[in-house]
């Protein structure tokens, strides 16, 4: 799956830059530090929020960092800031001094042309880092560029994946000492016709340099903003066991409210949770959930019932990791496959028996919910199927995209309708 071009400069600009250590621009990803990182994977020296490098050093001594190409895993989490669903696609890598490239497969490098499209990734203000909260693969660590956009990269071979986080590393490190250098340099040139150069040059640019490096150590960590209230946690793109966690529950509020919602006044409401909602009360209503405590989901802006279910597929569908968690998507699609009926049942009981407790939960209300949903379908014209292919790629995916999406479609269609269908046997919901 390709991804849409990150904003770079013209080819010409390019050949320019990588001559002549030319104008590059970047800019801070954020005033918020992070401070989580791998504790058994060794701390980045070229962390750009560590205080302790010289951030206006001899460009001429650092070596250009380059990789040829190699394949690597990459999925890409968000785009501007906004979030996307994970799929993880094997891409042909390749490395330059200040742009990260990702090409379909290797011969797609050799044969583009000029002004061909390729996903390319400015390095420019970006932030490197191992994490093991964005994906259940190993070996995976983030690229945030400066315009917010974030990439998990992974490789199965540990030493593969630290060998490009370290160059990655050095390229982002590079990129910002070549930008603070010029960009000074620039603003110290003598007028027009004078050869002279100010001896106040030098201390002006000490003085910027020694700015930079105060506001870099006393930026606010993100858990002082949280404790002081600037920051609040969000309920859409969080884990969903974080989340639960968070609220001292197995069943997130969110959840809750919507299926009440839903319960009291849209199980007649003809096409409920098949028809979309107006998409822009949707993020609205998704920015007061994750900004605000407190939701009403009876006030009279969030009266269409459609922009609730779409909020909630929205919600379930923007998780890190679906409801049928990653490494539970081929186990269903096998026990799916089974031919007699109840060793079927069974062999699907037991998978959800195995879920986490907010995964197997949440999942036993959504269902009842569907069910009480079905009791209806005379009039809201939802029947298994319907539901089923509503909830099938929104509930679960693979976390590697094989290429099989039409078939994959397919099994998790299934899934959703044979639970739905099972699901007063399976969740025992006959029992009190």
């Amino acid at each position: 799956r390709s991804f849409r071009s990150e904003t770079h400069s013209t080819v010409q600009m390019r050949i320019k830059a990588s001559q002549s250590s030319g104008d590059r621009h970047s800019q801070s990803k954020s005033m918020v530090l992070q401070d989580s990182d791998l504790p058994q994977k060794p701390i980045s020296r070229h962390r750009r929020n560590q205080s302790q490098h010289n951030v206006a050093g001899t460009l001429a001594s650092e070596p250009s960092v380059e990789f040829k190409g190699e394949n690597l895993n990459v999925a890409r989490i968000s785009e501007s800031g906004k979030k996307q669903r994970k799929t993880w696609t094997s891409m042909w890598t390749v490395l330059t001094s200040d742009h990260l490239m990702f090409y379909k497969d290797r011969q797609q490098e050799t044969s583009l042309k000029p002004g061909g499209k390729t996903d390319v990734v400015q390095l420019g203000g970006a932030v490197v880092e191992w994490t093991t909260e964005k994906s259940s693969k190993k070996n995976v660590f983030q690229l945030t560029t400066n315009t917010g956009s974030e990439y998990l990269l992974q490789a199965d071979n540990y030493a593969t994946a630290n060998k490009w986080y370290d160059a990655i590393g050095k390229a982002v490190h590079s990129s910002v000492r070549t930008h603070f250098f010029l960009n000074h340099q620039h603003s110290s040139l003598p007028d027009r016709g004078s050869l002279k150069h100010s001896t106040s040059d030098s201390a002006d640019k000490n003085g910027v340099k020694n700015r930079l490096k105060k506001f870099i150590t006393r930026r606010p960590s993100m858990k002082t903003l949280q404790e002081k209230g600037l920051i609040k946690d969000r309920v859409f793109g969080c884990h969903l066991s974080t989340l639960c966690q968070r609220e001292e529950t197995t069943v997130p509020k969110f959840v809750r409210t919507c299926l009440d919602a839903v319960d009291k006044r849209g199980l007649e409401v003809d096409g409920i949770y098949r028809v979309s909602g107006n998409l822009a009360t949707i993020q609205k209503l998704r920015f007061v959930v994750d900004q605000e405590e407190d939701l009403d989901l009876d006030h009279s802006q969030w009266e269409d019932i459609h922009v609730v279910t779409g909020a909630l597929k929205m919600f379930f569908r923007e998780l890190p990791e679906p409801l049928f968690p990653f490494r539970f998507f081929q186990p269903f699609v096998e026990a799916i496959k089974v031919k007699e009926s109840k060793s079927k049942i069974q062999a699907v009981k037991k998978l959800i028996q195995e879920l986490p407790k907010p995964n197997q939960d949440t999942m036993k209300l959504l269902f009842s919910h569907l069910n009480r949903v079905l009791a209806f379908s005379r009039k809201n014209l939802m029947s298994t199927q319907g539901i089923g292919i509503v909830f099938g790629p929104t509930l679960m995916w693979p976390e590697l995209d094989s290429g099989n999406m039409a078939v994959n479609m397919v099994y998790q269609n299934q899934i959703v309708e044979f639970i739905l269908i099972e699901s007063r046997e399976i969740f025992n919901l006959d029992k009190k």
